[in-house]
């Protein structure tokens, strides 16, 4: 029995496969990601999401460790696998397929540092990142989205804030997502139902006058979740 595949079927085991990495964090009001700039052709002296090929050998979620590791020194972050890329000419060198993960940190924990074939790391606020390597801006406006709709129906947003923050650093991260201002009476009554831990602690070293400081209640949260007394909606 023949085949009717148009190419000889030894050829469809020619592809190279690759992941990219996003990594989120809040800082100053703003969603930043982490970018690499390669020393490395192709795309030398440019931008981009740190990623590489995947060996052989490997499986995803190991390959996405070591890479994120070999470039910027992260490592132990907790990644989830988001869209895939195939466009036929995304790599000047040859077909490559890409898989986007993605991971939210707390940039006041992490120390990202260039290594290996990276030159530098930066943390770029989303909306004003510009032209990047390959097709990695497509990645990133993606990948992006997919956060934003995670942000609407799971309190993924408290793995950016710090362990003690302010409601309006928690609202702040809402305007950045979606582009838009909240109004702070509203906002405070959506999130009412949220369990908060209120500390008896305000912040320091800010020119505006201190403001109460919070933190959320995973354990409670999953209680309420697991009795299904709560539904996490933004």
């Amino acid at each position: 029995m023949t085949s009717n595949y148009k190419i000889e079927f030894e050829k469809f085991f020619s592809y190279s496969l690759s992941l990219d990495c996003l990594i989120f964090g809040y800082q100053d009001g703003q969603i930043h990601l982490l970018l690499i700039k390669r020393n490395l052709d192709p795309y030398k002296g440019d931008w981009a999401i740190p990623g590489d090929l995947v060996y052989p050998d490997e499986d995803l979620p190991e390959a996405a460790s070591r890479i994120l590791q070999d470039l910027t020194n992260l490592d132990n972050l907790k990644l989830h696998q988001a869209q895939t890329f195939g466009n036929p000419n995304r790599h000047p060198q040859g077909r490559v397929i890409t898989c986007a993960y993605f991971a939210l940190v707390k940039i006041e924990e992490v120390n990202a540092i260039a290594s290996s074939w990276a030159n530098e790391v930066t943390w770029t606020p989303v909306h004003e990142i510009g032209n990047l390597a390959f097709d990695h801006k497509d990645i990133v406006d993606s990948t992006f989205e997919t956060l934003k709709n995670k942000l609407k129906t799971e309190p993924i947003c408290f793995d950016l804030l710090p362990e003690k923050f302010t409601l309006h650093e928690f609202q702040q991260i809402y305007e950045y997502a979606f582009k838009t201002d909240l109004n702070k009476a509203n906002f405070r009554k959506k999130i009412k139902s949220i369990p908060f831990v209120a500390h008896n602690e305000k912040q320091t070293n800010v020119k505006h006058r201190p403001a109460k400081l919070f933190s959320f209640d995973a354990e409670k949260y999953d209680q309420l979740v697991a009795n299904d007394l709560f539904t996490f909606k933004m």
